[in-house]
């Protein structure tokens, strides 16, 4: 059988561009993100789109489900899957549904690589079979309210038409309340005072910001709270009047995970820094502590330089207790777990805290018992010894510190509350944050580690500020494990 040459690629295109052409059926080739390269005149005809309107854009403008929807289908292309030919509901230009059937198969390379996909699509009636207008507003709503992203529906006025189940709980409101609002009431300032203008500028020029886009913004809950959210914006047209139909994805867990992960991060550095500190600081400063004590061994009992030599004793301990604070909070503890009883471990932190010529006038009161948990004592220590610091510096060392222990469903809980005058607000926002601090030398660690011991024992910390003054600490533990020993325990 004779062998015939092989098409030239300059030509291959130009080959391709003639049969699509040619073909009353739409012919659409995208890349491997999705982006239209190809847009021929069938395509034109079904969808209403010119080329110069589709090539360089997203194909999933065209699927009822935006981006979502498009995805999967998406990544079977990618996978080298053929996609025999399927009937589906598509969205042409101006929001008009059509039915159509799509076969599709991938493009390689010539090395074997799937650069993108070929769709033929076909035409099958310009729309679907109406329903009842009762029939279809319920297939309507009932597939809005299914939907986990909130779904909200303004007017060209910037009035709120309707708000699915999802966007009732991710405000705070009903959709009762909302109704006839102006959709500005949720956002913060200064995007509420925008909106409407925005709005008003998109009707007179048509220059969008958003729609089609999509983009963070900032929400605002019934009660204040602000939070991350993604919006995208559809527009479609009714009675001869523009709505908008926007939805909504809630990215205050992505922003928390991300915020974790650049935290992870900056441990990660610190510990290395912790420990190159530990290694080349604190080994030479134990010498010098050693050498100023002989120093000051050898001086006359009255002499003037006694009181120096103590003060500088004293500094080189909080810079060691520094670097002890800054090695536990960078790396993760390692406990030693045992049974441990709090109440007791609680009495012997509140003695020695206030032996403390700082905290002689500090009173600490421990009430109530619980059975033991499955801890390090040590690590607990600790914690509790910076909750209790933080609570008698809070009332300048003057003063009563109540401790409750007791028992809840979900462990064990202790309530340490002082009677300082309280945190304001925007404070108690940050006191979690590494080397945040009120204190003139303070190092802002103090219940970042506390936080950070708690965790690891899968506890949790919680600090609150009544209005009558006075702050609250909470630290709930699970039960211990029975029967359960081991080094660290208190009995």
């Amino acid at each position: 059988m004779p062998e015939f040459p092989s098409i030239p690629l300059d030509v291959a295109g130009h080959l391709f561009s003639a049969l699509t052409s040619l073909s009353e059926d739409g012919v659409v080739a995208t890349d491997l993100r999705g982006t239209v390269r190809t847009w021929n005149e069938g395509a034109e005809r079904i969808f209403g789109y010119t080329a110069d309107e589709m090539i360089g854009e997203s194909l999933s403008v065209l699927m009822p489900g935006g981006q979502g929807a498009f995805t999967p289908i998406l990544h079977r292309v990618v996978s080298g899957e053929r996609l025999d030919r399927v009937e589906a509901i598509r969205i042409a230009k101006g929001g008009r549904l059509v039915r159509v059937s799509i076969a599709g198969t991938p493009v390689q390379d010539e090395g074997g690589r799937t650069v993108g996909a070929v769709a033929v699509v076909r035409a099958l009636s310009e729309q679907p079979p109406a329903l009842p207008p009762d029939q279809a507003d319920a297939r309507f709503r009932s597939i809005v309210d299914s939907a986990v992203d909130g779904v909200i529906v303004i007017d060209d006025q910037g009035r709120i038409e309707s708000v699915n189940h999802a966007g009732e709980r991710l405000f705070g409101y009903t959709e009762a309340e909302l109704m006839g609002q102006n959709v500005s009431v949720l956002m913060p300032s200064p995007y509420r005072e925008e909106h409407d203008t925005y709005i008003a500028r998109y009707l007179k020029i048509g220059a969008p910001r958003i729609i089609g886009i999509g983009r963070e913004v900032t929400g605002l809950t019934r009660d204040g709270r602000e939070f991350p959210v993604h919006l995208s914006v559809g527009e479609w047209q009714s009675n001869g009047r523009r709505h908008f139909t926007g939805i909504l994805h809630d990215l205050t867990q992505r922003v928390r995970l991300e915020s974790q992960l650049r935290e992870q991060s900056t441990l990660a550095r610190l510990g290395e820094m912790a420990t190159v500190i530990a290694h080349e600081v604190r080994n030479p400063l134990a010498a010098v502590r050693g050498a100023i004590q002989v120093i000051g061994g050898r001086l006359p009992k009255d002499s003037r330089d006694a009181p120096i030599v103590k003060h500088i004793v004293a500094r080189l301990d909080a810079l060691d207790d520094l670097i002890e604070e800054l090695l536990l909070f960078a790396r993760r503890p390692q406990p030693r777990m045992g049974n441990v009883s709090l109440a007791p471990l609680l009495a012997l932190t509140a003695d020695l805290l206030t032996k403390d010529p700082s905290f002689a006038d500090v009173r600490i009161s421990i009430a109530g018992e619980a059975p033991t948990i499955h801890g390090d004592r040590d690590l607990l220590q600790i914690a509790f010894q910076n909750l209790l610091i933080n609570a008698a510096q809070a009332m300048q060392g003057k003063g009563t510190i109540r401790v409750q222990v007791g028992v809840t469903d979900s462990g064990q809980v202790v309530r340490i509350v002082d009677e300082g005058p309280g945190i304001p607000p925007e404070v108690l926002s940050q006191i979690f944050r590494p080397f945040f601090t009120t204190k003139a030398r303070g190092t802002g660690l103090g219940l970042s580690i506390a936080q950070h011991v708690l965790q690891v024992h899968d506890g949790t910390l919680t600090v609150e500020s009544p209005a009558g003054g006075g702050t609250i600490a909470t630290v709930t533990l699970r039960h211990g494990e029975a029967g359960a020993t081991g080094p660290g325990s208190v009995d």
